[in-house]
């Protein structure tokens, strides 16, 4: 069977993950929070340096949404870690098995507001955009070995991590989506699987799923 393997596996867009995998041929590994803290190096080394992943879901994330002159430095290293460097710390583990397997696909989970992020979401932004980055890079680099690697930028998604956005601000947001609503973890996570089965011979794209204009 096929490995999948999903940071942030307990949150709204990685249960939604699971279950649009579910059933077919791939075994899936979606630790917690609990089970797996992504800001542990040594964590992740050992949960991945030891397994054949053919398809990597990062997922996890977290906000600290204020402006950037009343964010502590503790918030500011936490999201950039989260966000960004758990999902470069997990790609490179992961790297040498597909290297030796010569395939692999690792999709990182980013977000609108690293193109256009809003007021106060400077830390968060950041590290999104980086994703970006890594992903140009990666793809580059480790095409011509097989491995494909691509973002996703889901959309405002009505999740737990969202749970605190108040409703005026949601309908603030939501104005600026052309077709009036936004989209879900289920679509997101149907296309993440139609991106790494139906389109092989994709990488090094960033793949906007909301109806918001860039």
């Amino acid at each position: 069977m096929d490995q999948l393997f999903i940071t942030g596996g307990s949150g709204g867009l990685g249960r939604a993950i699971v279950d649009a995998f579910t059933g077919s041929r791939w075994e899936i590994t979606a630790p917690s929070r609990q089970e797996l803290d992504v800001r542990n190096l040594e964590a992740i080394q050992g949960y991945l340096t030891s397994k054949s992943v053919d398809l990597l879901v990062c997922a996890a994330g977290i906000t600290a949404d204020m402006p950037l002159l009343r964010l502590d430095e503790g918030k500011w290293a936490d999201v950039l870690e989260v966000n960004y460097q758990a999902a470069a710390n997990c790609a490179a583990a992961v790297l040498p098995q597909m290297i030796a397997q010569g395939s692999g696909h690792i999709v990182f989970i980013s977000s609108f507001a690293a193109r256009h992020p809003a007021v106060g979401q400077s830390a968060y932004a950041t590290a999104k955009a980086a994703l970006l980055g890594l992903t140009s890079s990666l793809a580059q680099r480790y095409g011509c070995q097989g491995i494909r690697v691509n973002t996703v930028l889901p959309g405002f998604l009505e999740t737990r991590m969202t749970g605190n956005v108040t409703v005026k601000r949601k309908s603030e947001i939501l104005d600026d989506h052309t077709l009036g609503r936004f989209n879900t973890p289920q679509a997101a996570a149907k296309f993440i699987r139609c991106l790494h089965e139906d389109l092989p011979y994709t990488s090094g794209q960033v793949f906007q799923l909301d109806s918001r204009i860039s």
